[in-house]
């Protein structure tokens, strides 16, 4: 049985959806922090194998079968126990990210790609999704000044792609209105962070029970 808090973070490239998740953390120390595709040794060495520049040949089924396979380990390996002993968990990325990159801008579908997922995380869906929005070229352009960054494969699809990434969220949006919250990424990082804070501490006083 779930007793945790599962939040997610997701977002296109560039969103800064990683950099307020770190943020987050330092205010919630209660919090258990992980990512996607990674979080564990099987998901990193997953991870390492999806992301690589050299894998452009990489088939867009294959990879959303990889994403699936590190998606299932990470959930059962440390997600779930997580939940399980009540924390709060706080993941960059999770099936929304699946259902925006490979169902819709890779053209799979994202029914085909859920259909995919459905069986990798069971039931195991987020209590809140915050989605970080921002138009394809400012976060292209965030990831270009931002040179410590890791570029992976996916920084390397053109405009289009991300612009199908973008408009992918947001049927997501329509689809789950009351689980994802989009939020505006282009203001300041501290407005960003500020306003993700108070939706996650809302959450968290909404689930707790009550004495």
């Amino acid at each position: 049985m779930k007793n945790g808090t599962f939040i997610t973070f997701e977002g296109p490239d560039g969103a800064g959806k990683t950099t307020i998740l770190s943020m987050v953390a330092e205010q919630l120390p209660m919090a258990m922090v992980t990512r996607e595709p990674g979080g564990i040794d099987i998901a990193e060495q997953i991870r390492r194998v999806i992301l690589s520049k050299e894998n452009t040949a990489m088939d867009p089924r294959t990879e959303a079968l990889l994403y699936a396979a590190a998606r299932r380990q990470h959930l059962i390996e440390k997600v779930k126990p997580a939940l399980e002993e009540g924390k709060v968990v706080l993941c960059d990325r999770f099936v929304d990210s699946s259902l925006a990159y490979q169902g819709y801008a890779r053209g799979l579908g994202i029914d085909e790609v859920w259909s995919i997922n459905q069986f990798a995380i069971e039931k195991m869906m987020p209590d809140l999704t915050i989605y970080f929005d921002i138009e394809p070229e400012a976060g292209l352009e965030r990831i270009n000044k931002n040179k410590g960054r890791e570029v992976n494969r996916l920084d390397l699809e053109n405009l289009e792609f991300h612009q199908k990434v973008r408009e992918g969220y947001h049927i997501l949006l329509d689809r789950s209105p009351g689980r994802i919250i989009k939020l505006d990424a282009s203001g300041t990082i501290e407005d960003i962070f500020q306003q993700t804070l108070d939706i996650i501490k809302s959450k968290l006083t909404e689930r707790k029970p009550s004495l």
